[in-house]
């Protein structure tokens, strides 16, 4: 057994020893190999680095904050851009590119430090690419060097790329930061931007990622899919996923940008049919926006898109591809099948605004959890259209379609028939093919509208709002236990206004859970719970009303608490909502922050994960899904409202404004908006401004001001104001 042990030894070691030995110049040539690419690294980024300026500011808002009541500090809000940061020179003649991030904090005063320059030169701004969220900056400087751009077209994924940028160091002429990766992937973003893994962040939004030869791939940035503005794409920083812009498309822009004027994203100005399947389903059009590009050439909706700027079309996703990179102004060939037959338009200039989309008004509150054919109407608001036309409730909406149509559309769900009108014009004349109560079908005549001044109704609907629940007892909001008491003595009536068209769920029925889901199992959990996301390291809770049933679609509140209140305020917000949850269906849930000082645009990704964990576990109406905050927590619920509009569809905001400007309204993912404010809270300008900015979008908003009101949550009146609009947010 020792012979045959010390046998196995020696073979052991003599292959160990062949190993070694074979192994020695494997080892010599990887030793070579990274020597080598350590060597190109430093001589790629050393080429660069003269190009690659660092950019300070001052001045401007590092937060948008809410003062607390009583003259307190003030408390931290949504951070935006500020310290240090890069950016990359585009022209000789004092022209340097950078990140709009940089600046969403709007400084007073910029300067700008070049390699090789004794002292900081002073900057201004010349001009924004609104859509590759670039800005151009002017420093009075001349011969300066401009680095040399990788065609797109040569291109490759899987090519070294260095991320450079410039942080702290107060010396320009020493390196820049330099974060190496790959290109991951190409034309991403709609076609606008290279991606790679190397490391990004606000320290080198702005600067350049580089190939190994020191010629140019692009100019780094945050960038998203789902939304536009400065802070779009933030959250991805240091995750292994950013991106470029490249350096080709940015040198061609820079001419235009010289002369002062924003370059805005060339629409075309068309919704697709079926914007829940970009990928799969043609691109059909659903809705033409007035005056918009296609407007203007003669595009109609139900028209196919088969081919764009010379392009094959297959689906929406396409479409937004090729018209991603477009700028307003830009001239493309629209082609159509309509009827079976190709129809051209030649030489389409795509605009970079269109006339605001306006939500069409019948003036119905639809019956949930129908299961059709047909829409049970609930509610009729009194001097509506419908109303005039002798809609009443307990009638089924058959039938609907323009006044001239031949025949009209079968209505089959409450999202059908939401989708159906949202197509229309807001002034179009309409035909409705009843069902009336005594089972006889008749035909009326509806003129649509945009909404009138007023929409919360004064009561709840004295109806049930669910078939799935046909015996239950419309309560009407119960007076609100309110975490801070409403003042005594009440006073005036506080100033209100209610502007706009209501909103809509996106088109698609709402289908109840079926036996073996387990949304339908009656020992789901109910109560206040307490989660963990233990994967994220995120914590949230959920208000489950003890009466909850599967069979009954909730809405959903997702509450943005006040910093450092992050969990801790769930038994006030249960014995705020208690009573509403139970009588008409929703369910809260309140995410925590992960920053102590106030909400992140970075954590809204946490956010939404979530928020589809509930929307996994329970049965969510998704016409009444709210993001509601308080002070920061409204900013965030603004922020958050308008970046994740696939799920959101109305925001409630306390003591809010608006932190970053507000995308268009469209008909497919409809929002709608409650504001509030009190008349001593030093943001009440701002919150009106806010106000005034959406209604200008065309959303519709509902306004509060509480008199003798700075920072509270809300007074009864309000409060009881904002659970009604809550239960109407599917009105039709």
């Amino acid at each position: 057994m020792a012979t045959n042990s010390s046998a196995a030894r020696r073979w052991l070691v003599a292959v160990a020893a062949v190993a070694v030995v074979a192994a020695a110049p494997f080892t010599a040539r990887s030793q070579d190999v990274n020597e080598a690419s350590e060597k190109a690294m430093k001589a790629a980024a050393q080429h660069a680095a003269p190009s690659v300026v660092k950019i300070d500011t001052s001045g401007g808002t590092e937060t948008i904050a809410a003062p607390k009541g009583g003259g307190g500090p003030p408390q931290p809000g949504l951070r935006k851009g500020v310290g240090p940061t890069t950016g990359l020179i585009v022209d000789a003649d004092g022209y340097v590119v950078t990140s709009a991030f940089n600046f969403a904090n709007k400084p007073t005063d910029i300067y700008v430090t070049v390699p090789g320059r004794p002292t900081a030169l002073v900057a201004k701004i010349v001009a924004n690419d609104t859509t590759r969220m670039l800005t151009l900056l002017k420093v009075d400087a001349k011969d300066l060097p401009v680095p040399a751009a990788v065609p797109k077209a040569d291109v490759r994924v899987g090519q070294w790329a260095l991320a450079l940028g410039r942080t702290l160091d107060t010396n320009p002429n020493h390196p820049p930061s330099v974060s190496a990766g790959i290109v991951s992937a190409r034309n991403r973003i709609w076609g606008k931007a290279i991606q790679t893994d190397a490391k990004v962040s606000p320290v080198n939004y702005g600067g350049p990622l580089v190939a190994l030869d020191g010629r140019v791939f692009g100019v780094i940035v945050p960038a998203s899919s789902t939304g536009e503005g400065e802070t779009n794409g933030v959250e991805w920083y240091d995750s292994g996923i950013g991106f470029a812009v490249p350096l080709e498309d940015v040198l061609a822009a820079v001419p235009r940008m010289k002369g002062g004027k924003d370059l805005r994203r060339g629409l075309l100005g068309v919704t697709p049919e079926k914007a829940e399947d970009m990928y799969n389903a043609p691109a059909v059009i659903g809705t033409i926006l007035p005056d918009s590009a296609a407007d203007r050439a003669g595009v109609k909706a139900g028209d196919r898109l088969t081919k764009l700027d010379g392009k094959p079309i297959a689906n929406y996703s396409a479409v937004m591809h090729v018209l991603g990179p477009k700028y307003e102004g830009d001239v493309i060939e629209v082609r159509v099948e309509r009827a079976g037959k190709e129809v051209v338009f030649d030489k389409v200039a795509l605009t970079g605004t269109v006339s605001a989309y306006t939500r069409p008004y019948l003036g119905i509150l639809p019956m949930r959890d129908d299961p059709g054919p047909g829409v049970e109407v609930r509610y009729v608001y009194p001097k509506s259209p419908a109303d005039a036309a002798g809609v009443k409730a307990g009638d089924r909406v058959m039938k609907v379609g323009p006044a001239a149509a031949k025949e009209l559309a079968a209505v089959a769900d409450r999202g059908q028939l939401t989708a159906l009108v949202a197509k229309l014009p807001s002034t179009a004349a309409i035909k409705l093919e009843l069902k009336r109560k005594d089972g006889k079908t008749e035909s009326v005549s509806a003129k649509l509208t945009a909404a009138p001044d007023d929409l919360v109704p004064d009561k709840m609907p004295p109806l049930p709002s669910s078939v799935g629940r046909a015996g239950e007892k419309s309560k009407g909001p119960a007076a609100p236990k309110l975490p801070v008491p409403p003042k005594k003595g009440g006073g005036p009536k506080p100033e209100t206004a209610i502007l706009n068209a209501p909103p809509a769920v996106p088109p698609g029925p709402f289908d109840a859970p079926k036996a073996d889901d387990p949304k339908a199992k009656s020992e789901v959990e109910k109560g206040l719970l307490k989660k963990t996301n233990a994967a994220l390291g995120r914590e949230y809770w959920v208000f489950v009303p003890d009466d909850y049933d599967p069979k009954v679609a909730h809405g959903l509140i997702v509450w943005f608490h006040l910093p450092g209140k992050g969990g801790k305020d769930a038994e006030d917000m249960k014995r705020t909502w208690r009573d509403f949850c139970e009588d008409h269906h929703f369910i809260m849930m309140g995410p925590k922050s992960q920053n102590v000082e106030g909400w992140l645009p970075s954590e809204t990704e946490g956010v939404m994960q979530d928020v589809r964990a509930v929307v996994g576990q329970y049965t969510i109406d998704k016409s009444r899904v709210v993001a509601h905050g308080m002070g920061v927590g409204g900013q965030m619920a603004f922020y958050v409202g308008f970046n994740a509009r696939d799920t959101f569809r109305g925001v409630a905001a306390v003591g809010a404004a608006l932190g970053t400007p507000p995308k268009d309204a469209t008909a497919d993912q409809p929002l709608a908006f409650f504001i509030s404010g009190g008349d001593k809270d030093p943001l009440i300008k701002k919150i009106k401004e806010s106000r005034d900015t959406l209604v200008e979008k065309k959303f519709p908003v509902v306004f509060r001001e509480m008199t003798l009101s700075g920072k509270e949550y809300f007074d009864t009146s309000t409060f009881l104001d904002l659970l009604a609009w809550m239960d109407s947010l599917d009105r039709i």
